[in-house]
């Protein structure tokens, strides 16, 4: 167990023992269960992720709104730039522009809603005009299945770190668990659309699931040394919580993406 950082569950016939499960939680193991369309719908969250937890709670719990807002924003700049670097390499540079246009336009907290801007650009610029992620497609089931394991990552972590997913800095849905969790990924959401993009999957079965799953293995550039994507997510979540606790944005490690060429 000490060698598996997650575990997906495709099958809804598979059986578990609860002494299995207590175990891969002792280990931190991320433990994803799919529906029988085998499309993730669930996973386990620890509730004593670290020994502090109640300490880390408390810290959490009085985060001042302006950091929170001034840390969002850099999030979502970083998400945005992300995005905009991402359509330049796959030859759309006047999206591009756009996108760098917005992020010289975005304010403390978003609060004019640049980053959603931001993204009916950037995905109308990669699958087309008449695009919508709320569509029933290939195209946003691999997005989905991709964005729902890097998720179940961040919940990892932030657990792991002490801190619970219910409190976000920008989202707050009362009826999300992961708010927390949707801040942090933001910027990750781009590994994902890469994947997509670039292998135009017509259809969404076992080898694409697990091409999207095999994106944790994949590396990343992450203050100044190169890291698996899953080690990238924790030093990045650390980071998170280094610069909301001593109110330092400077702190935030962003990670970058060994160059390499898009097929058009």
């Amino acid at each position: 167990l000490d060698e598996i950082a997650a575990l997906v569950i495709e099958n809804t016939a598979v059986s578990i023992t609860g002494c299995l499960i207590s175990a891969l939680i002792d280990k931190k193991v991320k433990v994803i269960f799919c529906d029988e369309k085998r499309d993730p719908c669930g996973e386990l969250v620890s509730l004593y992720g670290s020994h502090d937890t109640s300490e880390k709670l408390r810290k959490q719990i009085a985060w001042g709104e302006d950091i929170k807002a001034y840390i969002w924003t850099e999030i979502a700049a970083e998400k945005i730039r992300k995005q905009s670097d991402f359509l330049k390499e796959a030859g759309k540079e006047t999206e591009a522009q756009m996108l760098n246009n917005y992020i010289e336009e975005i304010e403390i907290g978003d609060v004019t809603n640049r980053e959603g801007h931001a993204a009916k650009v950037y995905f109308n610029a990669l699958f087309g005009k008449d695009f919508t992620r709320s569509r029933d497609c290939v195209t946003n089931a691999a997005l989905n299945y991709g964005y729902s394991i890097i998720l179940s990552y961040f919940n990892r972590e932030i657990t792991a770190h002490g801190y619970v997913t219910q409190l976000g800095l920008f989202h707050s849905n009362m009826f999300n668990y992961f708010n927390l969790s949707c801040d942090l990924m933001e910027p990750f959401r781009v590994i994902v659309d890469r994947c997509v993009y670039q292998n135009k999957f017509t259809k969404f079965d076992k080898d694409e699931r697990h091409m999207l799953v095999g994106l944790l293995n994949s590396t990343v550039i992450i203050n100044n040394t190169e890291q698996y994507l899953g080690n990238a997510i924790k030093l990045y979540c650390r980071s998170i919580f280094d610069a909301l606790n001593d109110c330092d944005a400077s702190k935030i490690y962003f990670y970058s993406l060994k160059r390499e060429k898009v097929e058009l």
